[in-house]
């Protein structure tokens, strides 16, 4: 029973820490410069989150993605809360795919192919949310006239693509640090579960 206890309050731990990464990561982003949509920035704070779902759950990756978010809420002071609402439901949408395909099919080929599906996931699923939802919400809370077809070249020409490059830009800077984590993270899955 001790033991449990331990690895509980050890488990929320390393969930608190790499929730704090994620925050730092958050922060170091950058625009794609050839995307009609300069407000939407790539950075690489999922990759803890993806760490994090694949030592332990789907469940562990998707706190540290909202543990993030509200960490940033927290830190930046920002009375914009959409913004932060579609940062947690693309991460979620990338990275529970990937946890949920890996721990089915353990490995760099489960995890390409959660890296992929996640990515399609993530591209498809924010775009119909941007069209239905998301720019809607900013349109009032800005007080701007969105027009279908604003939504339209916005959500085909920016939204879309640009989703599609993050979850690929992601793939390739997190398949070369899980080959060298995997046994790490095998390790860290096999004192948890």
């Amino acid at each position: 029973m001790q033991k449990k206890k331990k690895n509980q309050l050890l488990k929320l731990i390393i969930i608190a820490l790499l929730s704090t990464i994620s925050l730092v990561l958050f922060f170091i982003n950058f625009p794609l410069p050839f995307l009609p949509t300069p407000y939407l920035k790539v950075d690489f704070s999922d990759v803890p989150a993806l760490i994090a779902s694949l030592i332990f759950s789907p469940l562990a990756g998707v706190l540290v993605v909202g543990f993030k978010n509200l960490l940033y809420l927290a830190v930046s002071g920002s009375g914009e809360p959409i913004g932060v609402l579609s940062n947690f439901v693309a991460g979620v949408m990338i990275v529970l795919p990937v946890s949920l395909i890996y721990h089915r099919v353990k490995g760099l080929k489960g995890l390409i192919t959660g890296l992929a599906a996640g990515t399609v996931i993530m591209a498809v699923g924010m775009s119909v949310l941007n069209y239905y939802f998301i720019l809607p919400a900013y349109g009032w809370f800005m007080g701007w006239e969105m027009s279908e077809q604003v939504k339209w070249v916005t959500v085909i020409g920016g939204v879309l693509p640009f989703n599609f490059i993050k979850g690929i830009i992601i793939a390739i800077l997190f398949i070369p640090l899980f080959n060298r984590m995997q046994s790490w993270i095998q390790q860290q899955r096999t004192r948890f579960i």
